[in-house]
């Protein structure tokens, strides 16, 4: 069956935050919206309000244009207005607090960027209390439309930027340029960061440390750099959305905190792209591909509920002995849902052993049990 590219373009940007988006600005005088680079943050703020009247502050132009008279430019901009990428014009987020509380009005501003470490900095220093706080990340599968959802070894490589299905770009084509973009954009702006090359060889390394246990001296000493740049350096990728940590399950919260997280990339494509696997039957064969798997899946649950205005409540357990699950979502204190994910295509009673362990160890706690595996699902 063929689909035009115009349908598809009206499919794929049909995201499942958008109605949640267009609740909060009844709500606040100020909404943020901020992901990685090319998540489709500008098209989906262009196709859902498309009353408000856009400025790309990466423009010169616009910044000097609201810089030489910024109450004169927000008096006259009119009652709805989108600031993409607003973190390049800090000294404008002092004014907006002025004038979105002096209209008494919600829903007047809506502003959006890639570097959400500078622009939430700005958010907590002027504009606290007013403003509602959202993100926006690659594709969940559910987001896809069915015609375009393929078999998951193709998805680890293919990844779940808007852009890759949109304009049909091979992901060879399309990853490389990404992070070199991300690296010399977003990366090169910051002080901490000083060796752009070294960076970028660090990254690399994570990839190669998808799906487990972050020992950030392990990964220090591979770099040539000290355990404080690595820590450093894992949050400006979680922060820029390249990563995320999932902190390992415990009853006593505390716990969570302390133990040492596992990590993820939000998406596999960028993983893949650093692992230099090039296609799906290289992805198959790669000595990674159960970590690659997990990843996906793992990923795809926390995009679904951040997409839902909501903290991921996801974690992994693992014993001493080593014995892990890979997933726990925590429904409540006394309901969570256990998930395996294993790589393979043959079922094994020994995929259910962990979970089984764990469910008559946790006493009154309702679990519910879900194994996944690349070609069908076992509850």
């Amino acid at each position: 069956m063929q689909i035009h590219n115009k349908t598809l373009k009206t499919m794929f940007f049909d995201r499942t935050i958008t109605n949640r988006l267009r609740s909060l600005t009844e709500k606040f005088p100020v909404l943020t919206l901020t992901g990685p680079r090319q998540s489709g943050k500008t098209t989906l703020l262009k196709k859902t309000f498309p009353d408000y009247v856009y400025y790309n502050l990466e423009r010169p132009d616009y910044r000097e244009l609201i810089s030489a008279d910024y109450v004169g430019f927000l008096k006259n901009a009119g009652p709805r207005v989108i600031f993409d990428e607003a973190q390049n014009l800090p000294l404008l987020f002092n004014y907006l607090q002025e004038i979105s509380d002096n209209r008494g009005t919600n829903g007047q501003y809506i502003l959006s960027g890639s570097q959400s470490f500078l622009l939430n900095e700005k958010i907590s220093q002027s504009l606290a209390g007013r403003v509602s706080v959202n993100h926006l990340l690659p594709f969940a599968i559910n987001e896809i439309p069915v015609a375009h959802r393929t078999e998951y070894a193709n998805f680890l490589v293919k990844g779940f930027y808007p852009r890759v299905y949109e304009s049909d770009i091979y992901p060879a084509d399309f990853y490389p340029s990404y992070i070199q973009t991300y690296i010399e954009r977003d990366i090169r702006t910051l002080r901490s960061v000083t060796d752009i090359s070294l960076f970028g060889r660090f990254l690399g390394l994570c990839a190669g440390r998808t799906g487990q246990i972050l020992n950030l001296s392990s990964l220090a000493n591979d770099c040539g750099i000290s355990v404080n740049t690595a820590k450093a350096w894992i949050a400006l990728l979680e922060a820029s959305f390249i990563i995320f940590l999932l902190r390992p399950y415990h009853r006593n919260f505390n716990k969570r905190l302390i133990k040492s997280p596992k990590l993820y990339f939000w998406d596999t494509g960028v993983a893949s792209s650093l692992l230099r696997i090039a296609g799906p039957q290289d992805a198959r064969l790669h000595y990674l591909y159960g970590s690659l798997f997990e990843n996906l899946v793992i990923s795809d649950i926390a995009k679904m509920y951040t997409h839902h205005g909501k903290v991921p409540p996801i974690y992994f357990w693992r014993e001493s002995s080593g014995e892990e699950i890979d997933c726990l979502i925590e429904k409540s204190y006394d309901v969570l849902h256990a998930i395996e994910i294993k790589g393979g295509e043959t079922f094994s009673g020994e995929y259910l052993k962990n979970i089984n362990r764990f469910s008559k160890g946790v006493g009154t706690v309702q679990v519910f049990k879900t194994l996944v595996m690349p070609l069908s699902g076992v509850s």
